[in-house]
């Protein structure tokens, strides 16, 4: 098996974007942005969650989490709010929504629902069927957080009835912060839940070459680094 190299910026390269991340976490919102610009980075794969498996890892990201995104000075652990500092700082970019078009609310909207209403219930069903030591699980948390998941993906049912994306037109990062959330419910086990409009958009999604590159150089960079490539729900069962 292959080993880490330290968890430290390197001092005799220049300054690049360095993206920490484990398969398929909130941080492959993140290098699924970076592959839609074409942004090159540095990709440090971790096992999940890094705060137990690699406790090193805390002195560059004290909270443990992820991402832990780099550029140059700028550090952000933050998955959706690295996503629209991506399209602001290396764009102009039809991947971001302005405040001039007519959507920019909806956009907004959007891109903190992907993550507070669609993800933090997933986060819930993950922690208590899978991680959590057996004694620990607790199935009424499971089923009450599902329900609770699949009651809020209704608002992108309605959304997508009769079109392939969520706003402006065009495919945006809050497609991205929306469509990571569908991706962990579908390692979770709840995409049989989706209905026909949800499978319909989910897989417009996964066609993008963008997204397909995002899960190979994840899988590449895992396999390099002596990571298991097998998403963190998948992983932990």
């Amino acid at each position: 098996m292959l080993s880490f190299r330290a968890l430290q910026p390197a001092d005799d390269v220049p300054p690049m974007i360095t993206l920490y991340h484990c398969v398929n976490a909130r941080s492959f919102r993140v290098l699924w942005t970076l592959e839609e610009l074409g942004l090159p980075c540095e990709l440090q794969v971790l096992p999940f969650p890094p705060r137990v498996h690699r406790k090193d890892y805390k002195a560059l990201n004290p909270i443990g989490t992820i991402p832990l995104f780099l550029d140059g000075p700028v550090r952000m652990t933050e998955s959706v709010a690295i996503c629209q500092y991506l399209v602001s700082r290396y764009g102009p970019s039809d991947l971001e929504v302005g405040s001039a078009e007519p959507d920019f609310g909806a956009y907004l909207n959007w891109l903190h629902f992907g993550e507070a209403t669609l993800t933090f219930p997933q986060t819930l069903v993950l922690r208590y069927s899978r991680l959590e030591p057996e004694a620990r699980r607790h199935p009424q948390v499971v089923e009450d957080y599902t329900r609770w998941f699949l009651a809020r993906l209704r608002a992108v049912d309605a959304a997508v009835a009769d079109r392939a994306c969520l706003c402006a037109g065009r495919f945006t990062i809050a497609d991205i912060a929306v469509g990571y959330a569908l991706l962990l419910a579908s390692d979770l086990g709840l995409g049989e839940h989706f209905s026909a409009g949800i499978q319909d958009y989910w897989q417009g999604l996964q066609a993008r070459d963008p997204f397909q590159r995002a899960l190979e150089r994840q899988r590449q960079a895992a396999q390099e680094q002596g990571v298991s490539p097998e998403p963190i729900p998948l992983a932990a069962s």
